[in-house]
């Protein structure tokens, strides 16, 4: 049976559909979406939500030439139907499929490869600069922003840019679902909270932008009604749009938590994991944090909106009084936990390994000039997968291997999580703890020690390899190939590997070569570090990330092709002994 959805190609086409057919279509997108994304995973509840705004969108503006950039770019599967990419939803987020952001590679109607919160108002802010110069462009250049994202300071930045110049007609359509992956926080969330049921005076009118709304996110009319006007303004303007996260899918209405906001393969009817749950490193994490809770009372932890996926939600459930969520701010969440380090308490504070980029200046000025005792906990370090290449954490260890009297460590398994988690928080300075995005798999014990770093295996010092975190069960691998050829090898896990410790040092010095294996850039990251200390003419071989934007695809897949896998890693140390001859 022909659908309405099969009609549309492109958004002229969605242009020429009778007005009365709009909420059929609206149904139609969401039952595509509960389809595709709970066949392959991906965001969900923040898709459902945006469904009739979008639809708004493409029949008011004239993309490509009107520019209709996304904030939060995960919020785009809608837009992404349609204009034109509806038959690559079968391969979302796959390695060469469809990617689960905006992405200038796939059409003409991505002005960005969006991702990260709070950036799409600066990106229309210039946008529409270079239109001005290009003197009387009648084209409108459009940001989609979320009320969680105007937590971000970056937001305000551009918002104060934006009210300044009354003459340059961008519009900010403000998706206010009250939500990130958690309920909004903070004074802007109160402010819109309350023009959710009376009229006044906003703090968009203050800054010189005009407001529209509230409106109905849900009325396709009212949206075009409220789209239309706004052009006519000619002026900086925002439309309030007031939307429910996961609006039309019963099982993401019922959850409260997060409206299925990232999903799994799930069972479209019940909206439940297909596969039982794995035990996540961010599951250990979030235990072992729970414990240590209980015993140190001047243990505090921070979130920046994710107190879920970054396993601080248990925390701050059992302890309300020591959990702070500051919104989608991850500078501020830095330099306010010097605040609190200042005053007498251990932060912990959780981010992607990802979003530490927007805070190595805090970081930097802020926490380690003061030494101040602070842990950074960064979850999805390495490759993550299918959220691609502004999602990889591959830049933690080359930002903090420059940070001095910053001390890093990369646990192994969940047994050395536990322990240099408890060694991070008794430290009286700044440390961090990085782990992937994957199950914690089993227990990796040592089979001796050099000082505190952890010998796992040792057939001879021909090779020496040191194994940064989860790379230890590949290097175990792959020295178990390399000794069955003939060779001596010895791996071992510094557990700390930021900075080079004493102990490392030692390990090295008995080996002809040496090779560092981390899920980090390689020549900048604990490798690069280790080779410094390396004696003149000692070889060493650096193996990780290349330094460039890795694509979408599965953690395995991705590794494999940069390889870090036991088969891999024998390969290049075989072909680095090929050419120094031990």
């Amino acid at each position: 049976m022909k659908t309405l959805l099969t009609h549309l190609a492109t958004p002229d086409d969605l242009r020429a559909l009778p007005a009365e057919l709009l909420a059929g279509l609206a149904r139609e997108i969401r039952e595509f979406l509960i389809d595709k994304v709970s066949a392959r995973g991906g965001h969900l509840g923040s898709n459902l939500g945006i469904v009739e705004i979008t639809i708004a969108l493409h029949r008011v503006f004239d993309s490509p030439g009107d520019a209709i950039v996304f904030d939060t770019g995960h919020q785009a599967y809608v837009h992404k139907i349609l204009t034109g990419r509806r038959d690559a939803f079968d391969r979302l987020r796959l390695r060469g499929g469809l990617s689960g952001y905006p992405s200038r590679e796939e059409s003409v109607h991505d002005h960005m490869d969006s991702s990260h919160a709070s950036t799409a108002l600066a990106y229309a802010d210039g946008m529409a600069k270079a239109r001005g110069i290009a003197g009387g462009d009648a084209r409108a250049v459009v940001a989609v922003i979320g009320d969680g994202a105007l937590t971000g300071g970056v937001a305000w930045e551009a918002l104060n840019n934006l009210g300044a110049a009354r003459h340059r007609p961008v519009i900010v359509v403000l998706n206010d679902n009250g939500r990130s992956y958690a309920p909004t926080v903070g004074g802007c969330a109160d402010h819109l909270g309350r023009l959710r049921t009376s009229s006044g005076v906003t703090v968009f009118d203050n800054l010189g932008l005009r407001y529209l709304g509230p409106v109905d996110g849900h009325d396709i009319e009212a949206l075009e009604r409220a789209m239309r006007a706004a052009r006519e303004l000619r002026a900086p303007v925002v439309i309030h749009c007031l939307t429910r996260k996961g609006f039309g899918y019963e099982p993401a209405e019922r959850d409260l938590d997060e409206h299925l906001h990232a999903i799994p393969v799930t069972d479209p009817e019940t909206g439940r994991p297909l596969a039982v749950p794995r035990d996540t490193w961010t599951h250990a994490f979030a235990r072992h944090l729970c414990a240590l809770g209980e015993r140190r009372h001047d243990l505090v932890a921070v979130t920046a909106a994710m107190p879920g996926p970054t396993g601080l939600a248990e925390f701050g459930r059992r302890f309300p009084e020591r959990m702070f969520d500051v919104g989608i701010a991850e500078q501020h969440a830095m330099a306010s936990a010097a605040g609190l380090a200042m005053s007498g308490l251990h932060p912990v504070v959780a981010v992607y390994a990802t979003f530490l980029n927007r805070a190595v200046d805090q970081v930097l000025m802020d926490i380690a000039l003061h030494r101040l005792p602070v842990t950074l906990v960064l979850d999805r370090a390495g490759i993550t997968g299918p959220d691609g290449p502004s999602h990889h954490g591959m830049w933690d260890l080359a930002a903090l291997s420059v940070v001095p009297g910053m001390r890093v460590a990369a646990p192994r398994d969940a047994v050395r999580l536990s322990e240099l988690l408890e060694e991070a928080v008794e430290h009286h300075g700044p440390t961090a703890l990085r782990f992937p995005k994957a199950a914690a798999g089993p227990e990796i014990p040592p089979a001796g020690n050099i000082g505190q770093v952890d010998v796992l295996s040792a057939t001879g010092q021909d090779v020496l390899v040191v194994a940064v975190g989860p790379m230890a069960g590949p290097c175990l691998s792959a020295a178990e190939t390399l000794s069955a050829a003939g060779l001596g090898v010895t791996v071992v896990d510094p557990r700390w590997v930021i900075p080079v410790s004493a102990d490392l040092r030692r390990a090295v010095c008995g080996s002809r070569l040496v090779v560092t294996v981390e899920d980090g850039i390689a020549a900048s990251g604990a490798g690069a570090l280790v080779r410094q200390v390396c004696a003149p003419g000692q070889h060493v071989l650096n193996l990780g990330l290349p330094c460039e934007f890795i694509p979408q695809g599965s953690r395995s897949e991705l590794l494999a092709e940069a390889g870090l896998t036991g088969q891999g890693i024998a390969y290049a140390v075989r072909k680095e002994l090929n050419r120094w001859p031990l």
